[in-house]
């Protein structure tokens, strides 16, 4: 073959080669059919593709409409004992965490100092008395007298003045008398109500000022005890309605991984709702007859609002949330195959969330199938295997997911 045919003149560079229409036509035809090929096996691939899940039952049942809140327990009272006169703690008659009943003596201070105050109070009060007396004879001695025209007006004032000045000093000496007597009353530090001492702060010999910032100790009523939680403000209204019609028990259970909760009543609601969290505050009270509760514990807080009749029920896990809000994959079984079929998205209304269930207004019915687990893979349409055989036909949700 001459060599012009793939070489140029010049530089012997090779010339590239040219098919004609015919070889284009057919790499044409070829590469089409390629591509079909392709397209067709991945359509077939996607439409065999099984998506494993798991699936449960829409059930309708009776379910109550249960608050939860963590609260926090209060005393019913907190008392902080603090000395209203000063000197040396003589006695300490507290120990820590003693139970007290409201008038036992805590603590002494010497009262030596406080025992003369009085002493010498009532000796001033009995010797203006014995003036007063003088006066109130002068006096009466002057107004005869004055009666006479024997003695001047200006002798008879004098002595009026000196009974009337006096009267008064006697009123000035019983008021110090009687803050004598308290002084030495408050030497006796006693508890003004029952319940128990926490850590006691001082001992005997410590000295203490009158009226100090000091705290001696302090007392808790724990019994009966209160538990103080918070509740979103759109219940408020159901729930000053449960009250009007009697009253409402909360379960109450305190921290712990062995507690069991204990039943207590609605003692109060707040009168304003705090703007800043929006809700409202209620208070529940409990005998705490066993010292089950403590003050500053938490505890979780549970009140029934009302019950819902004959409601649909799903695990929340199965709701999802879309651009048009909730929807949930439910399936299709295949005729004579309950552990296989497709899946089609539908949308849901919901109405509440108790527990580990949602509450479904609208959208389903009772005994289809909804996925819970393996949504992630799924599309309209899609084919899946039902891991839970368990779940279908029986119209039951799994007991994992009854919480």
């Amino acid at each position: 073959m001459p060599r012009s045919h793939f070489f140029k003149r010049n530089g012997d560079r090779p010339r590239s080669r040219v098919l004609g229409p015919a070889s284009a036509g057919l790499l044409c035809l070829f590469l089409v059919c390629l591509l079909a090929a392709c397209g067709g096996d991945d359509k077939t691939a996607r439409r065999e593709r099984v998506v494993p899940v798991t699936a449960v039952a829409v059930v309708r049942e009776d379910v109550p409409v249960i608050l939860s809140a963590v609260g926090n327990v209060i005393p019913l009272a907190s008392v902080e004992i603090k000395s209203r006169v000063g000197g040396i703690i003589e006695k300490q008659l507290v120990q820590n965490g003693q139970d007290v009943k409201a008038g036992d003596l805590l603590f002494q201070v010497d009262s030596r100092s406080f025992d003369l105050a009085v002493k010498e109070a009532q000796a001033r009060l009995d010797r203006d008395r014995a003036h007063l007396n003088k006066a109130k004879e002068d006096l009466r001695r002057y107004s005869k007298l004055r009666d006479q025209n024997v003695v001047a007006q200006e002798q008879y004032d004098t002595s009026y003045t000196d009974a009337t000045s006096l009267e008064n000093t006697i009123r000035v000496d019983e008021a110090a008398l009687e803050k004598a007597r308290l002084d030495r009353d408050y030497a006796a530090i006693r508890a003004p109500i029952s319940g128990r001492v926490g850590i006691v702060q001082v001992n005997v010999g410590n000295v203490i000022k009158a009226n100090d910032d000091r705290t001696l100790c302090v007392i808790n009523q724990i019994r009966p005890i209160t538990v103080s939680f918070t509740l979103p403000e759109r219940y408020l209204g159901e729930i000053m309605e449960r009250r009007r019609q009697g009253p409402i028990r909360v379960s109450i259970t305190p921290s712990g991984a062995s507690s069991t909760p204990v039943e207590a009543d609605l003692a109060a609601v707040d009168n304003a709702v705090d703007t800043t969290t929006g809700t409202i505050r209620l208070l529940a009270s409990y005998p705490n007859e066993d010292t089950r509760f403590w003050p500053g514990q938490f505890a979780r807080v549970e009140l029934t609002l009302r019950t819902l009749k004959d409601a649909l029920l799903l695990p929340t896990g199965a709701v999802l949330q879309g651009m048009d809000g909730p929807y949930v994959y439910v399936v299709k079984t295949d005729e004579g195959d309950p552990t296989s079929g497709t899946v089609e998205p539908r949308q849901v209304a919901t109405a509440h969330i108790v527990g580990k269930r949602t509450v479904v207004a609208s959208g389903i019915e009772p005994g289809e199938l909804v996925v819970l687990d393996g949504q992630v893979g799924l599309n309209p349409g899609a084919k899946v295997a039902i891991k839970n055989a368990r779940a279908q036909g029986q119209g039951k949700v799994p007991a994992e997911d009854r919480q």
